[in-house]
């Protein structure tokens, strides 16, 4: 029996997906345990780019089994467009698809708190995409959210969908009030053979020796408590929400493999000390194609932070790591890498701060790597790499402090190595 767990430990956009898809060929079980359509997983399959929203990466291998975990927050009409998407490519879900009972819906009303919550304060954005997560999660929180085991009844959904519209302050008609309830109850009645309990089905597949591996969605610099609150997610993106989240002994995972971009990504608003606002910084969002797989915004790029990187590192017990997107990199002359910070008061700091505005103040301190010219997206190990590629790749594994063992160097599934 084997159970990983596979996490991003930026600020998202880490290229999860891809390490997620090429582990998965080697596992039973792939389970989703946070987030809900605010997140984008980007695969390329037979050559075709797919972006996920909420289906685990892991469908594209046709023995796996994809679960989305009670931690998921779920908008049931983005799942059916994913679903009919990937049917179009014969790809199958009957026993091989499931969805916690447990798990609470995103409703359209959400997506307009989420919308006017935006709208309240232009100095306090936050920069979300917009989809209901973070009112989702907060009825949820609330506990008057419509859960899954909820769609069996169009009783029962219309007195929680009343209640909640009433709770939040908004008038629905009946004809919307009709609409939604039987499309709710169109959408439980066609995927009922998917739900499950999920704490059970767990107990079942370890009892089976099954290998199993978490998938997380955004990155652990965007946790609700341990991210630059407030500008994070609004579900827990670390190590220590996975068995929070699915129902299961956290004893029982054996490794956390961690996700570290080369190097940094922020999308939406937030503190960011290493952010590149010169030619380097738009080369790097030019080769990375760094926009946003779900909302299409352009992700602001910088140099690699050590700092908040270890930070991820101590906070998720990371055993051992994924550096993706370096091919990204070639062509720069001189690479750096934040390794601690200044204060406003010249102090030298080494610690991510608690308080994330203390991020907008201080200053960055680097050192200076050389670069290197060459094409690397078809290097098929380490010692094919440049030399001061592997070398960046060495400074990056001396500050964590954990062996880099998967260098992506494209986003195909063979280009990737593995050391």
């Amino acid at each position: 029996m084997s159970i990983k767990a596979v996490l991003g430990c930026l600020y998202g956009d880490e290229g999860k997906a891809k390490i997620v898809d090429v582990l998965a060929s080697d596992v039973d079980v792939v389970i989703r345990f946070q987030g809900g359509s605010n997140a984008g997983h980007t695969i390329l399959y037979d050559d075709n780019k797919f972006v996920f929203h909420l289906i685990p990466s892991g469908i594209f291998h046709e023995k796996q089994v994809c679960i989305l975990a009670s931690g998921v927050v779920i908008d049931p009409f983005q799942l059916d467009v994913e679903m009919k998407a990937l049917q179009e490519q014969s790809i199958t879900f009957n026993g091989r698809f499931f969805i916690d009972e447990r798990v609470s819906l995103v409703l359209p009303i959400h997506k307009v708190l989420d919308e006017k919550n935006e709208g309240l304060s232009k100095d306090k954005m936050i920069g979300t995409t917009r989809r209901g997560i973070g009112p989702a999660y907060a009825d949820s929180v609330s506990r008057i959210a419509v859960k899954i085991y909820d769609l069996h009844s169009k009783d029962i959904l219309r007195n929680k969908i009343e209640y909640i519209s009433h709770f939040h302050g908004f008038d629905i008609s009946k004809n919307d009030l009709g609409i939604l309830v039987d499309d709710l109850a169109d959408f439980g009645n066609r995927m009922k053979w998917s739900f499950v309990n999920l704490p059970y089905k767990i107990d079942e597949y370890i009892k089976k020796n099954k290998k199993i591996l978490f998938e997380g969605a955004q990155g652990s610099l965007l946790d609700v408590y341990f991210g630059t609150y407030p500008y994070v997610t609004s579900s827990h993106t670390i190590a220590g929400g996975i068995a929070s989240s699915v129902g299961f002994s956290p004893k029982k995972i054996d490794e956390v493999i961690g996700v570290y971009k080369s190097y940094f990504t922020r999308v939406g608003e937030g503190p960011f000390p290493t952010e590149l606002f010169d030619e380097i910084g738009s080369k790097i969002q030019l080769q990375g194609n760094e926009f946003g797989s779900t909302t299409g915004r352009p992700r602001r790029c910088g140099w690699f932070d050590a700092v908040s990187a270890r930070y991820s590192t101590m906070i998720n017990g990371i055993d051992v790591a994924a550096l993706t997107l370096l091919d990204v990199l070639s062509g720069i002359d001189i690479i750096k890498i934040c390794i601690s910070y200044t204060d406003e008061n010249k102090n030298i700091l080494e610690h991510f701060p608690a308080d994330s505005s203390m991020l907008n103040y201080i200053k960055p301190n680097f050192i200076e790597l050389p670069g290197w010219k060459e094409d690397i997206a078809n290097r098929k190990s380490f010692d094919d790499l440049p030399e001061n590629a592997k070398l960046y790749v060495k400074k990056i594994e001396e500050l964590l402090m954990i062996p880099i063992k998967i260098i992506s160097v494209g986003p195909k599934r063979d280009q990737t190595i593995f050391i």
